[in-house]
């Protein structure tokens, strides 16, 4: 098929805006997907991906169109719908010439509409609004084509209004992206370019690599090099996505497909890198690849401890599925053997953790999720720390450098007063706003990462009853007043529940979880205390009471010296029995850290 027929597009939009659903409608339209086959949200095969409404890996799939009289060969990059996950939304759309941007009808213009937009344009895409969700009551379209008119210069009248759902004006979509999207260019005679943009492991054909061919071409014999990992492979089979795997023998410039390549892990073939030919290479990868940071860190420990190495193999086995996933063992002694992962984001770290409950069905404790920090010797090293319990000593710091992200809110005006509130609580600076609706503003700050990562984005759905959105990435360290915050039990500090926090809040924060720990720890037969400790001093205390036997139920009356005596028994047992006695700390108690600003 000739390339002036080959149309490559994906879908942006916002969480929940209709994207899986609008993709289920084409498939069903061209023909690609029969009605015995249809189900909901095709492209999106884990059970998470449709409890949760969000994509969470990419996919593609090929469809054919025809176009007045001619017939058009139209490949959809699903891509993923979450902040976390936006590095592989970059390599998607570097991989297409046009986006369908789907904006929601009830909901219109949100904080990552805005950012995959802006994406989508670094990457001199073709954008075709779509206006989803017309079947429902309360949508507005009028009103939100009226906002997309004012952000992007399209006019109001001529933005496609669709309900997926119902399949309404769906064949005006695919005929849009016929006469707007671009075909591909690219010589088939030239060196061998083809971007990865994603990949999944398969137990038979090793990784599958989900490439888009930009020049050259592929014959299913070639010998392919990875350009970035610099290793040489053999392809097992390469092929189309129609939507399952179809073996083919050559792919060319504009095709979408996969390589097979029979490497065992996916952190061989990683998204991002390029493919050429190990006998005739091109003179320089394709621009934009780099390594996926983890930016959130958790430790994740068995509640049995014999269930340790299921939890390595799981680890291991979701590893090869999810490169930007990393993990290295680690030892509490609350906790016993576990694993320090790092997480792209809250999010992903939520997924990860229910992928280990269902998939592999163990019962897990995961820790609060802390954020990497830089630490700055006396002696001018640094190092790079993502648990509190590997923060060297106090005197031996010069500084603590932490994480800050660039984070933008699009509300409505009605919420602007209470998101300054709760933003400014958390140590964000305002920076600026912009209006891109009418009633509608996009408030943009700096904020350290560790106040993002544990309740903020349901502290501002909750402010704004869910009409806030918000998007952030990574701009850069900075250094901070910053200290650590321990939790000893009985005088022995607990690992698992120390923090590192900002020296004003150390005094709340500790006395907040001092308190709830205070009701979570079970009474002993011994006075437990618990103390909160920060710059080498306490600054909280409570005790756990003792459970008492009544030793004086068969005095009924008689010498006081008698009562005393028996109560100073009574108390010597208790001091024996502290000396060998162990204070079990429930589960709840990890989770505290995370549930503090509850109260």
């Amino acid at each position: 098929m000739s390339s002036k027929t080959i149309r490559n597009f994906c879908i942006i939009a916002h969480v929940d805006h209709g994207k899986s659903t609008l993709a289920d409608r084409m498939l069903q339209l061209t023909g690609t997907v029969s009605d015995r086959e249809m189900m909901e949200q095709v492209l999106d095969s884990m059970d998470l991906e449709r409890e949760k409404g969000v994509t969470i890996k990419a996919s593609a799939v090929r469809m054919k169109y025809p176009y007045k009289g001619t017939e058009y060969e139209l490949n959809l990059i699903d891509t993923p719908g979450h902040v976390d996950f936006n590095y592989e939304v970059s390599r998607a759309l570097n991989a297409c010439e046009g986006a369908l941007l789907v904006v929601d009808a009830t909901q219109g213009i949100e904080a990552q509409t805005l950012a995959n937009l802006y994406l989508a344009l670094d990457s001199n895409l073709t954008i075709i609004p779509v206006i989803n969700k017309i079947d429902l009551a309360s949508a507005q379209p009028d009103e939100v084509a009226e906002e997309i008119e004012a952000l992007m210069g399209v006019p109001a009248e001529s933005i496609l209004k669709v309900s997926a759902k119902d399949g309404i004006n769906i064949e005006m979509v695919l005929d849009a992206i016929v006469e707007q999207v671009p075909a591909p260019t690219g010589n088939p005679d030239a060196p061998l370019q083809a971007l990865i943009f994603d990949s999944h492991y398969d137990s038979y054909k090793g990784v599958v690599a989900y490439i888009r061919v930009m020049q050259g071409r592929i014959k299913s014999t070639s010998t392919l090099h990875l350009m970035a990992d610099g290793t040489d492979i053999k392809p097992v089979e390469i092929g189309i996505f129609h939507p399952g795997m179809i073996a083919i023998d050559e792919l060319l410039p504009g095709d979408v497909g996969y390589v097979a390549t029979g490497l065992k892990t996916v952190k061989e073939c990683r998204v991002g890198d390029t493919f050429t030919l190990t006998s005739q290479p091109a003179d320089q990868p394709l621009p934009g690849y780099r390594h996926p940071k983890p930016m959130v860190f958790a430790g994740i420990y068995p509640v049995e401890g014999e269930d340790y190495s299921e939890l390595k193999d799981a680890l291991d086995k979701l590893q090869l599925n999810d490169a930007s996933l990393v993990f290295e063992p680690e030892t509490s002694q609350a906790l016993n053997f576990g694993f320090r992962c790092g997480f792209l984001g809250l999010f992903h770290m939520e997924i990860i953790q229910e992928r280990i409950e269902r998939e592999y069905d163990l019962d897990i404790v995961v820790t609060a999720p802390s954020v990497e920090y830089e630490v700055v010797m006396n002696n001018g090293e640094n190092l790079k720390i993502s648990s509190p319990a590997m923060l060297p000593d106090e005197n031996s710091i010069s500084e603590i450098r932490e994480p800050w992200m660039r984070l933008e809110i699009i509300t409505p005006t009605d919420f602007y007063g209470t998101i300054m509130d709760l933003v400014t609580n958390r140590r964000g600076t305002f920076l600026s706003q912009d209006y891109p609706a009418p009633k509608r503003v996009q408030l943009n700050y700096d904020i350290p990462l560790s106040e993002l990562i544990v309740d903020f984005f349901d502290d501002l759905k909750s402010r704004t009853r869910g009409y806030a959105s918000m998007d952030y990435h990574l701009l850069d360290y900075r250094p901070g007043t910053l200290v650590k915050l321990e939790i000893l039990v009985d005088t022995e500090p607990v690992d698992a529940l120390a923090a590192i926090v900002h020296k004003e809040e150390a005094y709340h924060k500790g006395q907040a979880l001092v308190t709830k720990l205070k009701a979570l720890i079970p009474r002993q037969l011994f006075d437990v205390v618990i103390q909160a400790s920060a710059s080498g001093r306490v600054i909280s205390r409570a005790n756990v009471k003792a459970l008492r036997k009544d030793v004086l139920a068969k005095c009924y009356g008689g010498d006081i010296s008698r009562k005393k005596k028996l109560l100073e028994k009574q108390k010597k047992g208790k001091r024996r029995m502290k000396m060998v006695g162990n204070v079990e700390i429930p589960q709840e108690a990890f989770m505290a850290v995370l549930r503090l600003g509850d109260d």
